[in-house]
C-alpha cells in the first residue's frame, strides 16, 4: 500500500512515513492560528470529558468571530497546545480540527510549495 497521497489540483504530493521523523514541524513553529468550528470543539471537548465552556477557556482564544487552539511557547518556537513533544504526535489526533487533518493540502501552499517544502520534509515535487 502507498503511503503517497495526490490530491487533484495541488503540484505536490504528500508521503505520510515521514510524519515519523519530523518532529511535528506542521504543529510547532511560527505563531499561527489553529481554527476551530462549533462542532470540532464539542468533539475535542467530548475527547477530553469536559463541559464545553471548560475546554473553551483553557485552549482556545477568540480571534475576531473564529476561535483558535491556544499555543505554548517552546523555545524559539510555539506549538499546539495538543502536541506531544514525547511522542512526537498529537493528544487529540482523533478529534483533531479539519485543519490539522487536511495538511500539507491547504490552498495557501498552492504557490508556496518552496515554503511548504521547508517546513514539511514529506513533500514531494510532482
Amino acid at each position: 500500500m502507498s503511503n503517497i497521497i495526490k490530491k487533484e489540483g495541488y503540484p505536490y504530493s504528500f508521503n505520510t512515513d515521514a510524519c515519523a521523523t519530523c518532529e511535528g514541524r506542521c504543529c510547532t513553529g511560527e505563531s499561527g492560528y489553529i481554527y476551530v468550528s462549533k462542532n470540532e470543539i464539542e468533539n475535542i471537548a467530548s475527547l477530553l470529558e469536559m463541559e464545553v465552556n471548560d475546554f473553551r477557556v483553557k485552549y482556545l482564544f477568540q480571534k475576531g468571530y473564529k476561535f483558535s487552539i491556544k499555543e505554548q511557547k517552546f523555545n524559539d518556537s510555539y506549538e499546539c497546545v495538543f502536541y506531544d513533544r514525547e511522542s512526537n504526535g498529537c493528544k487529540i489526533y482523533m478529534a483533531r480540527p479539519s485543519q490539522c487533518k487536511t495538511f500539507p493540502f491547504w490552498d495557501y501552499f498552492k504557490t508556496r510549495v518552496d515554503e511548504l517544502k521547508q517546513e514539511c520534509p514529506g513533500i514531494i515535487d510532482d
